[in-house]
């Protein structure tokens, strides 16, 4: 029987109950299970792999409710997916499979008697499997959204958010994604220096869709998600720790991240609500996470690459250098989404594009620029378009227009925080108007 791969991290106390449990092993220890089987079983069983990885889940949630936990949920979890997978080959008719059974211990064995580092072999797993999700043949938002069900244990509900899509596009965008990797016999390596930069780029999509996710989450009823934050800096950390992923663009990337994550501490109320950049008690805010990202910001200064990362975290530190909420920068945050709007346009960045110079040339100004936006219809599912209409009616007066505004978000939102704020938006104009 082959020896059970190894866990990264310890449990945390609050996932001692089997729910909660399975669910940390989704996020924490997805990339490293998929990592481990491709390793050992090839790029050309990824279906497989994830099945096994699922159908590993499920048991887990199924016996450790009944059984309890076992007392290393880690080795038990990856010892089923294996078995998965080995029974499944066995089954399987072709040679081609059954030799990928049969030669499994073998190279088992041989990876046992090479003794190498656990924690660098799960390092190169990982970074293994961001690069193999993010193959040249595949596009770019196709390689993030493998990386984000194999790597990071996203649903197909969460991508479908992250990509403004619906489930059934995405899962049709997966089943694409990895017909697409075993026709063109991608390997479990990292890549050559020749096609290094074009490999990056959807590494780093990848990792800035993560953090955005934990940023603001999709749904549920916590607004943040830190886990997901602090999984996203911990692979960008490692990704700047190998020789490969030492590049201006990903220190950019760890910059926005730090600058970020060091105002979560000021981002909810005390009874949960969301609250805005301008109400936010910047003495909470992380200064050690702010002299980080500044560090990470400098050294992205280096060569002359200006990618979307740079402007994001130019942006993140003028509100993060600001004394207060009247000393921001607003004119140089404009000047950084004009940049980013010819850089990469999108709805999303026009629209916070708007709210810039809104804070710049007034609430009016704001308004001509979300209805100047070319496709503006795309976010008309999305609460925040209605939510910014409204914080700019309201601060014109125009309360019923507010209100209005105000309301479709709400019907749109999908977050508490959020739905706490925009509920107390409405009473605050609703009161006004009596």
């Amino acid at each position: 029987m082959p020896p059970p791969l190894r866990h990264t991290a310890p449990v945390a106390e609050d996932t001692a109950q089997p729910g909660a449990l399975v669910e940390h092993f989704f996020r924490e220890e997805s990339g490293r299970l998929h990592g481990a089987l491709l390793r050992r079983f090839g790029v050309h069983h990824l279906t497989l792999v994830e099945d096994a990885v699922q159908e590993a889940m499920l048991r887990a949630l199924r016996h450790w409710s009944m059984g309890g936990v076992p007392p290393n949920p880690s080795a038990w979890i990856s010892r089923v997916a294996i078995n998965h997978v080995l029974d499944a080959l066995r089954r399987d008719h072709t040679s081609a499979a059954k030799q990928d059974a049969l030669t499994f211990t073998e190279t088992e064995r041989a990876a046992d008697l090479a003794a190498p580092d656990p924690d660098n072999v799960i390092a190169d797993d990982t970074l293994r499997l961001l690069f193999t999700c993010c193959h040249p043949t595949l596009p770019l938002d196709a390689q993030a959204a493998l990386a984000l069900k194999t790597l990071c244990g996203f649903n197909l509900t969460e991508i479908a958010r992250a990509f403004l899509a619906s489930e059934a596009a995405i899962e049709k965008q997966l089943t694409r994604t990895k017909q697409r990797l075993r026709d063109s016999q991608a390997e479990f390596a990292l890549p050559a220096e020749r096609e290094l930069d074009a490999r990056l780029d959807g590494v780093l999509a990848t990792l800035y869709l993560l953090f955005n996710e934990g940023y603001k989450a999709s749904l549920g009823d916590e607004l943040l998600r830190e886990d997901l934050c602090a999984e996203a800096i911990r692979l960008t950390r490692m990704l700047l720790a190998h020789p490969i992923g030492d590049r201006p663009a990903a220190h950019a990337l760890l910059a926005l991240m730090l600058l970020h994550s060091a105002r979560f501490p000021a981002r909810l109320g005390a009874d949960g609500t969301l609250l805005r950049l301008g109400d936010q008690d910047r003495s909470t805010w992380d200064q050690a996470a702010i002299d980080a990202g500044l560090q990470h910001l400098a050294r992205a200064a280096a060569g002359n690459q200006l990618t979307e990362y740079h402007l994001h975290a130019g942006i993140a530190a003028s509100h993060c250098i600001a004394t207060d909420s009247a000393g921001t920068d607003w004119a140089r945050i404009l000047a950084h989404y004009d940049a980013l709007l010819e850089l990469k346009p999108s709805p999303v960045v026009a629209l916070n594009r708007a709210v810039a110079v809104a804070n710049c040339h007034g609430p009016q100004a704001g308004l001509d620029a979300i209805d100047a936006i070319p496709d503006v219809d795309r976010l008309a599912t999305q609460h925040l378009l209605h939510a910014v209409r409204g914080e700019l009616h309201a601060r014109l007066g125009q309360h019923a227009a507010a209100t209005t505004s105000f309301r479709r978000a709400l019907a749109l939102a999908r977050v508490a925080p959020e739905q706490l704020h925009l509920s107390r938006e409405i009473e605050r104009l609703e009161a006004c108007s009596d």
